[in-house]
Parts: structure tokens; sequence; C-alpha cells
């Protein structure tokens, strides 16, 4: 399922990475790769804050539903 049809506080791990090969290459370097632990931690305007590899990234609701959990 898509990153942002989870709830928040849940902790995932992450299982693929769709979209185009620069999105795919973006997202792995804010630390988006195949098996790291991901939950979310609040939801603002339609962006999503997710805590990643020790770190809190926003991301938009578009970013968020190429990251499958």
């Amino acid at each position: 399922m898509p990153l942002n049809m989870v709830s928040e506080g849940e902790s995932f791990l992450i299982k693929k990475i769709n979209g185009k090969e620069e999105i795919r290459r973006f997202l792995e370097n804010l630390g988006f790769v195949a098996g790291a632990q991901v939950s979310i931690v609040s939801r603002i305007c339609g962006n999503i804050i997710v805590q990643v590899k020790e770190s809190r990234v926003a991301i938009s609701r578009e970013m968020a539903q190429k990251i499958i959990v």
C-alpha cells in the first residue's frame, strides 16, 4: 500500500519505490530505500512529515504515493 494511505505513528518497512528513475534517485538520496523503516509523524496541508533513518523529512502527498510499504 502507498505510504500516504497509512495512519500516523505506525512503523512500516519500505517494499519498493515506484516512479521515474530521477524520482526514485531523489527519494533514495533522502533515505527512502527498500528495507528501510518509516513512520508518519504528521500531516500538514496535504504534505507528510516522515521519520526515516533517524531523521524527519517532509514530502508531498504525490511523492508519498510512490513509496510502497
